[in-house]
């Protein structure tokens, strides 16, 4: 099989722990080059996980002609910059959620991705997994009757440092997890959102450490979520839930968000409760296998850049509301 040279900007936690081991499994990818703000540590990324090259800056990366797509785990505050960078350098480019700070941004860097003729997608992991396909299929076939209201929650460790405390930096509970809950909402309602309400707990630095909202929309669903940060100090600790409500039954799920292995959600109906269980591989080497796929087999992105500027929009909103 072809295989997709890819390049990481930056030696970001999450590269490490999660799209690294992912693309290390993904059948269609080749782990070709890493850059660092220092040579040093791109090189250790180089001698750790076996990338062909390394570069002590991103503009060198951008400047490698071998290197065909590029992921982006930078701070949420340098991905525009860095994406449009690399588009413009003629690179795909799969960059970290939250793609942009707002819906204009995110809108100004797919412009630009059309314009240069690459492939713009945001890295939601989970959006690939045959647990969300499988959600979406209940709610459309009809087992659960007519949705009128879903919940969503995803709340996880405070910290003690990190960049996620950072205003400056993009840093905040909903820019971190809210843009889970939303994308997850929006995946399963098929319409508008006309309705928008939200409320913050605020830490020292500026940033929602807290934050929860009600959404109605269009065609008259209702979706709430709840998102934060406080959970102990830098602990293991984290709350995952997802209920969705028809007038024929509901779905409880309390599958983690990004959850590989074993995903097992509960169907009740008045006929009775259904348990589905399925088997779920790395989520980080299904999004790079399908990015690749987009990339040698012309496949449509399963996040298009419609579904995330909608997203973007919602963001925009619901932050606006909360008063960040």
């Amino acid at each position: 099989m072809n295989r997709v040279k890819w390049g990481i900007l930056g030696t970001a936690n999450i590269a490490r722990w999660g799209m690294i081991p992912g693309m290390k499994q993904a059948d269609n990818c080749e782990l070709y080059a890493i850059a660092g703000r220092s040579a040093e540590k791109a090189k250790k990324y180089q001698e750790d996980y076996g990338f062909h090259k390394a570069y002590g800056s991103y503009d060198e990366l951008l400047m490698d002609e071998d290197v065909q797509a590029v992921y982006i785990p930078l701070p949420n505050s340098l991905h525009k910059e860095w994406v449009i960078a690399a588009l413009k350098a003629g690179k795909h480019v799969l960059c970290e959620k939250p793609l942009a700070l707002n819906a204009d941004d995110a809108k100004e860097m797919f412009r630009t991705a059309e314009k240069e003729g690459r492939y713009l997608m945001e890295a939601y992991a989970y959006l690939h997994t045959p647990y969300v396909a499988s959600l979406q299929e209940i709610v459309k076939s009809g087992a659960i009757g007519e949705v009128d209201y879903l919940e969503t929650a995803f709340i996880t460790q405070d910290y003690k440092e990190d960049i996620r405390l950072h205003k400056e930096l993009g840093g905040g509970a909903m820019y971190d997890l809210g843009c889970y809950c939303t994308t997850m909402i929006l995946s399963l309602v098929d319409s508008d959102p006309v309705f928008v309400r939200a409320g913050a707990e605020f830490s020292d630095l500026g940033v929602d450490k807290m934050t929860a909202g009600l959404i109605r929309f269009e065609n008259g669903v209702r979706a709430s979520f709840n998102v934060g940060m406080i959970l102990g100090k830098n602990t293991d600790f984290r709350f995952d839930r997802l209920y969705v409500h028809g007038n024929k039954g509901c779905i409880l799920s309390n599958v983690a968000y990004n959850q590989e292995g074993n995903a097992r959600y509960t169907i009740n109906t008045p006929d009775g409760t259904i348990e589905k269980s399925m088997s779920v591989r790395n989520n980080y080497a299904l999004e790079v296998e399908q990015f690749g796929r987009c990339l040698l087999d012309g496949e449509r992105p399963y996040i298009t850049p419609e579904f995330s500027v909608k997203n973007a929009q919602l963001m925009d909103r619901i932050l606006d509301e909360a008063g960040y």
